[in-house]
Protein backbone atom coordinates (compact mmCIF):
# COMPACT_ATOMS: atom_id res chain seq x y z
CA UNK A 1 0.00 0.00 0.00
CA UNK A 2 1.28 3.42 -0.79
CA UNK A 3 1.48 6.49 1.91
CA UNK A 4 -1.47 8.76 2.05
CA UNK A 5 -0.47 12.08 1.01
CA UNK A 6 -0.86 15.72 2.97
CA UNK A 7 -0.63 18.42 0.27
CA UNK A 8 -0.87 22.05 1.45
CA UNK A 9 -2.00 24.25 -1.19
CA UNK A 10 -0.97 28.17 -1.98
CA UNK A 11 -4.00 30.04 -3.64
CA UNK A 12 -2.43 32.55 -5.14
CA UNK A 13 -3.56 36.21 -6.40
CA UNK A 14 -1.44 39.13 -7.07
CA UNK A 15 1.48 37.33 -6.02
CA UNK A 16 -0.02 36.50 -2.51
CA UNK A 17 -1.52 33.85 -1.04
CA UNK A 18 -5.32 34.06 -0.89
CA UNK A 19 -8.25 31.56 0.90
CA UNK A 20 -12.07 32.18 0.32
CA UNK A 21 -15.04 30.19 0.75
CA UNK A 22 -16.92 28.46 -2.43
CA UNK A 23 -14.53 30.45 -4.49
CA UNK A 24 -15.99 33.76 -3.37
CA UNK A 25 -14.78 36.09 -0.24
CA UNK A 26 -11.43 36.03 -1.14
CA UNK A 27 -8.72 37.08 1.88
CA UNK A 28 -5.32 37.90 2.12
CA UNK A 29 -3.38 35.07 4.05
CA UNK A 30 0.26 35.33 3.33
CA UNK A 31 3.62 35.36 1.29
CA UNK A 32 3.38 32.31 -0.79
CA UNK A 33 7.51 31.69 -0.36
CA UNK A 34 7.38 32.06 2.96
CA UNK A 35 4.22 29.44 3.10
CA UNK A 36 6.13 27.23 0.84
CA UNK A 37 9.48 27.29 3.37
CA UNK A 38 6.90 26.72 6.72
CA UNK A 39 5.17 23.51 4.52
CA UNK A 40 8.46 22.24 3.30
CA UNK A 41 10.20 22.91 6.77
CA UNK A 42 6.54 20.86 8.30
CA UNK A 43 6.52 17.35 6.67
CA UNK A 44 4.09 18.01 4.31
CA UNK A 45 4.16 15.72 0.97
CA UNK A 46 3.73 17.85 -1.63
CA UNK A 47 2.92 21.44 -2.18
CA UNK A 48 0.20 22.81 -4.95
CA UNK A 49 0.06 26.51 -5.78
CA UNK A 50 -2.88 27.88 -7.99
CA UNK A 51 -2.90 31.12 -10.06
CA UNK A 52 -6.39 31.37 -9.20
CA UNK A 53 -7.43 34.27 -11.51
CA UNK A 54 -4.89 33.90 -13.96
CA UNK A 55 -7.43 31.55 -16.44
CA UNK A 56 -10.27 33.92 -16.14
CA UNK A 57 -8.42 36.95 -16.36
CA UNK A 58 -6.87 35.64 -19.70
CA UNK A 59 -2.95 35.79 -18.63
CA UNK A 60 -0.08 34.20 -18.05
CA UNK A 61 0.94 32.78 -14.48
CA UNK A 62 3.06 34.39 -12.59
CA UNK A 63 6.15 32.07 -13.13
CA UNK A 64 8.27 34.76 -10.90
CA UNK A 65 6.75 33.36 -7.92
CA UNK A 66 6.69 29.45 -8.99
CA UNK A 67 10.34 30.12 -9.66
CA UNK A 68 11.42 31.67 -5.61
CA UNK A 69 8.39 29.27 -4.43
CA UNK A 70 10.65 25.99 -6.16
CA UNK A 71 13.90 27.95 -4.86
CA UNK A 72 12.93 27.49 -1.44
CA UNK A 73 11.56 23.81 -1.49
CA UNK A 74 12.29 20.08 -1.81
CA UNK A 75 9.21 18.48 -2.10
CA UNK A 76 7.51 17.83 -5.35
CA UNK A 77 5.13 21.19 -6.29
CA UNK A 78 2.40 20.90 -8.84
CA UNK A 79 1.49 24.50 -10.63
CA UNK A 80 -1.53 25.47 -11.71
CA UNK A 81 -3.82 28.42 -13.24
CA UNK A 82 -3.36 29.79 -16.72
CA UNK A 83 -2.42 27.12 -18.34
CA UNK A 84 -3.20 27.33 -22.11
CA UNK A 85 -0.61 25.28 -23.94
CA UNK A 86 2.14 22.83 -23.49
CA UNK A 87 4.60 25.83 -24.48
CA UNK A 88 2.65 26.89 -21.07
CA UNK A 89 3.67 23.89 -19.60
CA UNK A 90 6.95 23.49 -20.54
CA UNK A 91 7.92 26.99 -19.04
CA UNK A 92 6.11 26.07 -15.90
CA UNK A 93 8.40 22.94 -15.57
CA UNK A 94 11.19 24.95 -16.21
CA UNK A 95 10.34 27.28 -13.68
CA UNK A 96 10.48 24.69 -10.75
CA UNK A 97 7.20 22.64 -10.87
CA UNK A 98 7.17 19.09 -11.12
CA UNK A 99 3.54 18.85 -11.71
CA UNK A 100 1.29 20.67 -13.88
CA UNK A 101 -2.04 21.09 -12.77
CA UNK A 102 -4.85 21.80 -16.03
CA UNK A 103 -8.40 22.98 -15.42
CA UNK A 104 -10.21 25.40 -17.64
CA UNK A 105 -7.57 24.97 -20.48
CA UNK A 106 -8.13 20.59 -20.66
CA UNK A 107 -11.63 21.21 -21.01
CA UNK A 108 -11.86 23.29 -23.74
CA UNK A 109 -9.14 21.75 -25.37
CA UNK A 110 -8.81 17.96 -23.91
CA UNK A 111 -5.42 17.28 -26.51
CA UNK A 112 -3.74 19.11 -24.10
CA UNK A 113 -3.61 15.76 -21.97
CA UNK A 114 -2.56 13.67 -24.61
CA UNK A 115 0.22 16.34 -25.97
CA UNK A 116 1.52 17.09 -22.53
CA UNK A 117 1.76 13.69 -21.20
CA UNK A 118 3.65 12.58 -24.34
CA UNK A 119 6.18 15.26 -24.34
CA UNK A 120 6.74 15.36 -20.43
CA UNK A 121 4.96 12.07 -19.41
CA UNK A 122 2.17 11.62 -17.71
CA UNK A 123 3.05 11.63 -13.73
CA UNK A 124 3.64 15.51 -15.08
CA UNK A 125 0.06 16.16 -15.72
CA UNK A 126 -2.91 16.51 -13.11
CA UNK A 127 -6.59 17.26 -14.16
CA UNK A 128 -8.04 19.48 -12.22
CA UNK A 129 -11.69 19.06 -11.76
CA UNK A 130 -14.06 21.65 -10.37
CA UNK A 131 -17.43 20.05 -9.68
CA UNK A 132 -20.96 20.90 -7.98
CA UNK A 133 -24.11 19.37 -7.40
CA UNK A 134 -26.65 20.24 -9.71
CA UNK A 135 -30.73 19.97 -9.54
CA UNK A 136 -30.26 17.13 -12.28
CA UNK A 137 -28.81 15.10 -8.99
CA UNK A 138 -25.47 15.06 -10.88
CA UNK A 139 -21.81 16.60 -10.43
CA UNK A 140 -20.68 18.90 -13.28
CA UNK A 141 -17.72 20.36 -14.14
CA UNK A 142 -17.05 24.23 -13.99
CA UNK A 143 -13.66 26.79 -15.42
CA UNK A 144 -12.77 29.79 -14.49
CA UNK A 145 -12.10 29.33 -11.22
CA UNK A 146 -15.56 28.15 -10.40
CA UNK A 147 -17.63 30.66 -13.09
CA UNK A 148 -18.59 28.82 -16.18
CA UNK A 149 -20.75 25.72 -15.47
CA UNK A 150 -19.75 23.62 -18.57
CA UNK A 151 -22.71 20.88 -17.92
CA UNK A 152 -19.81 18.52 -18.51
CA UNK A 153 -20.60 15.28 -15.59
CA UNK A 154 -17.41 15.22 -13.53
CA UNK A 155 -17.10 11.38 -13.75
CA UNK A 156 -17.52 11.00 -16.55
CA UNK A 157 -14.81 13.73 -17.19
CA UNK A 158 -12.55 12.16 -14.72
CA UNK A 159 -12.31 9.08 -16.86
CA UNK A 160 -11.86 10.39 -19.99
CA UNK A 161 -8.96 12.38 -18.51
CA UNK A 162 -7.66 9.73 -17.73
CA UNK A 163 -7.80 8.05 -20.99
CA UNK A 164 -6.20 11.26 -22.57
CA UNK A 165 -3.13 10.96 -20.80
CA UNK A 166 -3.45 12.20 -17.29
CA UNK A 167 -1.53 10.94 -14.45
CA UNK A 168 -3.44 11.99 -11.09
CA UNK A 169 -6.63 14.08 -10.82
CA UNK A 170 -7.19 16.54 -8.42
CA UNK A 171 -11.18 16.81 -7.49
CA UNK A 172 -12.60 20.00 -6.00
CA UNK A 173 -15.58 20.32 -4.62
CA UNK A 174 -17.09 23.71 -4.95
CA UNK A 175 -19.95 23.22 -2.51
CA UNK A 176 -17.39 22.29 0.56
CA UNK A 177 -14.60 24.63 -0.47
CA UNK A 178 -13.51 26.71 2.58
CA UNK A 179 -16.65 25.35 4.77
CA UNK A 180 -14.81 23.35 6.83
CA UNK A 181 -17.61 20.47 7.39
CA UNK A 182 -15.40 17.89 5.78
CA UNK A 183 -14.91 16.83 1.65
CA UNK A 184 -17.52 15.51 -0.31
CA UNK A 185 -16.85 11.77 0.51
CA UNK A 186 -19.24 10.72 -1.89
CA UNK A 187 -18.17 13.02 -4.83
CA UNK A 188 -14.35 11.71 -4.36
CA UNK A 189 -15.58 8.37 -3.78
CA UNK A 190 -17.10 8.45 -7.19
CA UNK A 191 -14.27 9.81 -8.87
CA UNK A 192 -11.96 7.34 -7.34
CA UNK A 193 -14.09 4.21 -8.12
CA UNK A 194 -14.08 5.33 -11.67
CA UNK A 195 -10.15 5.53 -12.27
CA UNK A 196 -7.12 3.67 -11.92
CA UNK A 197 -4.68 6.81 -11.30
CA UNK A 198 -4.19 8.97 -7.91
CA UNK A 199 -7.25 10.73 -6.46
CA UNK A 200 -6.35 14.07 -4.28
CA UNK A 201 -9.69 15.32 -2.69
CA UNK A 202 -9.95 18.99 -2.33
CA UNK A 203 -12.09 21.37 -0.64
CA UNK A 204 -13.90 21.18 3.42
CA UNK A 205 -11.27 20.10 5.68
CA UNK A 206 -11.80 21.22 9.12
CA UNK A 207 -10.75 18.57 11.50
CA UNK A 208 -8.71 15.79 11.37
CA UNK A 209 -11.11 13.34 11.15
CA UNK A 210 -11.91 14.83 7.75
CA UNK A 211 -8.75 13.64 6.89
CA UNK A 212 -8.92 10.21 8.25
CA UNK A 213 -12.17 9.97 6.24
CA UNK A 214 -11.25 10.79 2.87
CA UNK A 215 -8.36 8.82 3.21
CA UNK A 216 -10.19 6.02 4.11
CA UNK A 217 -13.99 5.89 3.02
CA UNK A 218 -13.73 8.49 0.18
CA UNK A 219 -10.75 6.83 -1.42
CA UNK A 220 -8.47 9.54 -2.16
CA UNK A 221 -4.82 8.94 -2.11
CA UNK A 222 -4.03 12.26 -1.07
CA UNK A 223 -5.75 15.40 0.71
CA UNK A 224 -5.22 18.19 -0.24
CA UNK A 225 -6.09 21.55 2.18
CA UNK A 226 -5.45 25.78 2.75
CA UNK A 227 -6.77 27.33 5.75
CA UNK A 228 -6.61 24.62 8.44
CA UNK A 229 -3.06 24.87 7.44
CA UNK A 230 -2.42 28.50 6.61
CA UNK A 231 -4.04 29.91 10.30
CA UNK A 232 -2.24 26.62 12.34
CA UNK A 233 -5.30 25.25 13.29
CA UNK A 234 -4.05 21.79 11.88
CA UNK A 235 -0.12 21.01 12.52
CA UNK A 236 0.73 18.64 9.76
CA UNK A 237 2.93 16.45 12.07
CA UNK A 238 0.14 15.89 14.61
CA UNK A 239 -1.79 15.08 11.68
CA UNK A 240 0.12 12.70 10.57
CA UNK A 241 0.48 11.21 13.86
CA UNK A 242 -3.50 11.10 13.81
CA UNK A 243 -3.89 9.12 10.95
CA UNK A 244 -1.16 6.35 11.41
CA UNK A 245 -2.87 5.79 14.52
CA UNK A 246 -5.74 5.38 13.00
CA UNK A 247 -4.72 2.88 10.44
CA UNK A 248 -3.73 4.93 7.59
CA UNK A 249 -0.40 4.88 6.14
CA UNK A 250 1.65 8.04 5.78
CA UNK A 251 5.48 9.20 5.44
CA UNK A 252 6.62 10.77 8.65
CA UNK A 253 9.79 12.51 9.82
CA UNK A 254 12.22 9.91 11.19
Amino acid sequence: MLAKRIVPCLDVDKGRVVKGRKFKNIKDVADPVELAKKYNQAGADELVFYDITASNEERDIFLDVVENVAAEIAIPFSVGGGIRSVDDIHRTLRAGADKVSINSAAVKNPQILTDAAMKFGSQCVVLSIDAKATEQEDWQVFINGGRTNTEIDAIEWAIDGEKRGAGEIVINAIDTDGEKNGYNLELTRAIANSVNIPVIASGGAGTMEHFSKVLNSGGADAALAASVFHYGEIDIANLKEFLSENGIMVRREK
